[in-house]
């Protein structure tokens, strides 16, 4: 099956976020939504896990 990650861009913070879960795509792309309606959160993008 395969997992992925959520990445994204905090205001304030150096460097991309990255989640510490890993989710089905389609789990993911609700998750995604859910950061992206965040305050200073930007540039969430979808990666594939790593093994």
């Amino acid at each position: 099956m395969e997992t992925v990650k959520i990445t994204w861009v905090q205001d304030g913070s150096q460097g991309r976020r990255e989640s510490a879960v890993t989710y089905s795509p389609a789990a993911a792309e609700d998750y995604k939504r859910y950061k992206e309606a965040q305050d200073g959160v930007s540039d969430v993008q979808i990666v594939p896990a790593q093994p």
